[in-house]
């Protein structure tokens, strides 16, 4: 293994959360430009892990262009393919960013009339860490419960021709500063970072990628 593998290996492990999934209220998935994260949605909606799925994403800086409709609407066309019923379908269709896929969900949850103080989210692998620093920044509710989970995958096996090895290491490096920039600008909680992630970041930066 080479040392940039190496390097690669911690940074990408360092953002895992790794939660084991558990019985939850509902399924939030944060919807991006990896559909597979909607097929692994539904693999948890009909393991009964919750009773429905919420679906957040209008178009973010990944998908336009990518999608013709939003990314909620993308998901759920996938989640419905693998036999999830529209009954057990929520759809959140404005978010562009984390931030917005939180606050958007929460308020339209709420306007429903259905705040759910135990939530299952699920993201793409390398983004667990930062999804749960934005929920526990800025979900209004502090005393809901959360596991963060992904189809976790090693990221050699991860990236494909649709996510090239290029474009997903270089949204591992813009999600990781964000990690480290984001809480002083009140969008995330603050979170340690160990000084081989710093250092494994650093070398993944120095072969010239940017986020």
């Amino acid at each position: 293994m080479t040392k940039l593998h190496r390097a690669i290996d911690t940074l990408w492990d360092y953002m895992r959360v790794g939660d084991t999934p558990a019985p939850s209220d509902c399924i939030f998935v944060l919807c991006s430009n990896d559909t597979r994260v909607a097929e692994y949605a539904a693999q948890l909606y009909k393991q009964g892990i919750a009773p429905y799925i919420v679906f957040s994403g209008g178009v973010g800086r990944f998908t336009e262009g990518q999608f013709s409709r939003s990314e909620a609407e993308t998901f759920a066309a996938i989640a419905r393919d693998c036999s999830v019923p529209d009954s057990a379908i929520v759809l959140e269709t404005q978010a562009s960013n984390t931030g917005e896929n939180v606050r958007f969900t929460y308020d339209l949850l709420k306007n429903r009339g259905d705040i759910p103080q135990r939530l299952t989210l699920v993201q793409k692998p390398f983004m667990e860490k930062r999804t749960y620093a934005t929920f526990k920044q800025q979900w209004p509710d502090k005393d809901a419960q959360i596991t963060v989970t992904s189809q976790w995958q090693h990221w050699v096996d991860y990236y494909n021709e649709e996510l090239p090895l290029e474009m997903v290491l270089s949204a591992l490096i813009a999600d990781f500063e964000r990690i480290k920039e984001y809480p002083r600008l009140g969008f995330q909680i603050a979170l340690p970072v160990p000084e081989d992630v710093e250092s494994a970041y650093q070398q993944i930066k120095s072969i010239g990628l940017e986020a």
